[in-house]
């Protein structure tokens, strides 16, 4: 399906014009505008599985499979298998355009008992695009697409604990080469690197009998350089993003077991400051062409200090801070290690994203294969574009040759 789309948007998107200087005119109260921490490539945040999205998008401490590179690479030392392979496919905002898809295929292998290394690929693909100017004449064709590539290395550092090391390159051809500003700005494909470093950790309790299942993992991932669609000053941030969460597995008996998974989420970007309004319109600039804050922190910083800034940097203080969490849960049930349904919650303050929505999943698994599909009901707008969301994965599991175990390298 053709879009066509204003470049005028690109202009905006990269921040050519920012309003009217500053003047004795000036609204004192300030304006926030939108709340909603914006960031670079944010595909890469979004779901790949079918089994991680059926809990809400949550997936931290859940049980390792062969997706975790996307939630927790660090439980790939814990597989119960030498190796996995899987494939993801989800049509992409399916109500508005036919041509979107998100692609990803990822895979792991043992090394031994306490280590494992492992393989992903993400690739969204934005469909064909008619890129117009402000007179709606054909600027070019184009296919827009994001993709990241990377791989990692897993370890236990002991019989309950492991930790996670990943590095990816991300690739972003939104427009490819467009002249903007009468010549004076040409975007380009913007190319960055991530890292993900995380922990994971699982005990094994009995709790009047019963048998528990109890994990928790933490990290952070895309830790990277920003990114830039030109060659000038303007470089936004990677979604930098702060996970934490949980699960607690119950056994009820040799057949059925039943999971509750809960994942935190917050990322670690400035979040934009409120600026001075001239009464003209637009924000106030100063003498230097720079913007000025009424409320909140510069979010020009160096990645160090915009990660850990962001943890106190909102306008309105802590109580901005606590509507920038999100929150994910979800109930996994299993019989016989075969068949599996699955329920997850999804939400987002109003201010900072406004996603509110279920989502529902069913897996399957026979002999070594497996298969997992997940259906999103949105319950936050009438008409929201990913309303009726549909994931499949499939996945090999691969046993030792032999199903003898690995060797441990202190043995």
């Amino acid at each position: 399906m053709k879009k066509n789309i204003i470049i005028l948007l690109l202009s905006i998107l990269n921040g050519f014009a920012f309003g009217q200087s500053i003047t004795p005119d000036v609204d004192l109260t300030g304006s926030g505008g939108s709340r909603k921490i914006q960031t670079a490539v944010p595909f890469l945040t979004i779901s790949p599985d079918a089994r991680g999205s059926s809990f809400g998008d949550a997936g931290v401490a859940s049980t390792p499979d062969i997706n975790s590179s996307h939630w927790n690479p660090s439980k790939y030392s814990f597989a119960e298998k030498h190796a996995g392979i899987g494939i993801s496919y989800t049509p992409w905002l399916k109500k508005l355009i036919n041509d979107m898809s998100i692609s990803y295929l990822s895979a792991y292998t043992k090394i031994s008992a306490e280590e494992a290394v492992y393989f992903h690929m993400k690739y969204f693909d934005l469909g064909s695009m008619t890129f117009r100017d402000e007179s709606n004449q054909v600027i070019k064709e184009h296919n827009p697409y994001e993709i990241s590539v990377g791989g990692g290395y897993s370890r236990k550092v002991s019989d309950n604990t492991s930790v996670g090391l990943g590095l990816k390159y991300i690739r972003s051809d939104i427009a490819g080469n467009i002249s903007l500003n009468g010549g004076s700005t040409v975007t380009k494909p913007a190319n960055a690197v991530g890292v993900d470093v995380f922990m994971y950790q699982q005990r094994e309790l009995n709790i009047k009998g019963n048998k528990i299942d109890f994990a928790w993992g933490a990290g952070i991932s895309d830790i990277g350089t920003k990114i830039s669609y030109t060659d000038g000053e303007n470089s936004d941030f990677l979604p930098t993003n702060l996970r934490l969460g949980t699960k607690v597995t119950h056994e009820i008996d040799l057949y059925n077991k039943i999971s509750w998974i809960l994942d935190i989420n917050k990322l670690l970007v400035p979040t934009p400051p409120i600026y001075y309004q001239s009464t003209n319109g637009g924000d106030s600039l100063d003498d230097s062409g720079n913007r000025v804050i009424y409320k909140g922190k510069d979010p020009d910083r160096g990645l160090v200090s915009a990660m850990f800034g962001s943890l106190y940097d909102a306008p309105e203080g802590f109580k901005e801070e606590m509507q920038e969490v999100i929150l994910a849960t979800g109930f996994e049930y299993w019989y016989a290690n075969a068949f599996a349904a699955r329920i997850g919650y999804h939400y987002e303050h109003p201010e900072k994203g406004d996603k509110s929505y279920l989502q529902f999943g069913i897996g399957m698994i026979y002999k070594k294969l497996g298969l997992d599909i997940s259906y999103l009901l949105s319950l936050s707008k009438k008409n929201n574009p990913i309303q009726d969301t549909l994931r499949f994965s499939l996945f090999l599991n691969i046993d030792k040759k032999g199903n003898k175990k690995e060797e441990s390298i202190t043995e």
